[in-house]
């Protein structure tokens, strides 16, 4: 990090002492554990709420973007979730996005394996994947937040790594425990509309440097009955109902061609539900098509030219069919 970079996770400071002091209004649940670091129980033996999802969704952005309930319905569904960051590359891909893989074995976590992977500012004070290097980042704080999506509190020896790993003090570290079907799991999950565009274009070879602004919306599901259709609801609301709009340098062939190959639609397995084709895929992410993990349409602004171009589409009929009651 230089003198000019912002710390992702001193903005987010002043954002958790917020979700703290109002964890009963939020109805989520405060403890420290044994080493002393802080654990906040979004929605395991908490109820949570869809508030408490909007406030961890903006610590996962590292307090460089905000979340927020649409105020009106649209396109045949009740609730949409807004995005925006004016640097969304330090926001999603330094912050948000969920890359650090946490495991313990059985007897390390004491009859039951563990895994999950960690989101949110603290992953810029560890830096362990290769993506900081390319981003030329590392944050550097006494405090930090971390946000798992699991159904249990991690076991002392992942904490342990986490401590060590971002270099700090029990009682710096605060971990947040959203379980993907819970009201604030789906809630900060659908919240990375806008992280996966950004994932997107990384992957398409998109220049990072010139992606400058950056909104996105979603509809927002009801949790699924389980984690399965959980996550099934929100890809689905990502990969059918998200739409991005990114402004971007460079040159205006660059912007045109990363709008023509965001899309969820240049994917193979494009117009079937996530939950089938993971299902077909054995439960296995990696033999899914990566193209796929996309927002439904994406709108690009060149600074330069002051052009814009749209690709993708919503596909709101597959959403309602798999969401609404009959």
């Amino acid at each position: 990090m230089t003198a000019t970079e912002p710390s992702v996770n001193r903005l987010a400071a002043p954002l958790l002492e917020s979700l703290l002091h109002e964890a009963d209004r939020l109805r989520i649940e405060v403890a420290r554990d044994e080493a002393g670091v802080t654990v906040i129980d979004a929605g395991i033996a908490a109820r949570g709420s869809v508030a408490a999802g909007l406030r961890i969704g903006a610590l996962c952005l590292g307090g460089l973007g905000e979340v927020r309930l649409a105020p009106l319905p649209r396109e045949g569904w009740p609730d949409w979730l807004h995005v925006r960051s004016s640097q969304p590359v330090l926001a999603c891909l330094a912050s948000q996005y969920a890359g650090w893989s946490l495991a313990a074995s059985r007897e390390e976590a004491g009859g039951r394996k563990f895994f999950a992977l960690g989101s949110g500012p603290a992953r810029a004070l560890a830096c362990k994947e290769p993506l900081f290097a390319e981003l030329g980042y590392r944050d550097r704080s006494d405090s930090g937040v971390l946000v798992l999506e699991v159904d249990r509190p991690p076991p002392p020896v992942v904490v342990a790594k986490v401590l060590r790993d971002c270099a700090l003090e029990p009682a710096g570290l605060a971990i947040v425990l959203t379980p993907t079907a819970s009201l604030a799991g789906t809630t900060q999950i659908v919240a990375r509309v806008l992280e996966v565009a950004l994932h997107r274009a990384h992957e398409l070879g998109f220049a990072l440097r010139d992606i400058v602004e950056g909104t996105a919306c979603a509809p927002l599901p009801a949790p699924g009955a389980g984690t399965l259709e959980a996550m099934a609801r929100t890809n689905d609301a990502i990969l059918y109902g998200g739409q991005v709009h990114l402004t971007v340098a460079g040159t205006a062939e660059a912007a045109r061609e990363l709008a023509s190959r965001l899309p969820s639609s240049n994917s193979r397995d494009h117009g079937r539900s996530f939950g089938e084709l993971f299902e077909e895929a054995g439960h296995d992410f990696y033999r899914l098509d990566g193209a796929l993990f996309a927002p439904a349409e994406a709108w690009v602004t060149h600074l330069g030219s002051g052009q814009t171009w749209r690709a993708g589409g919503l596909d709101m009929a597959l959403l309602l069919r798999l969401w609404q009651a009959a």
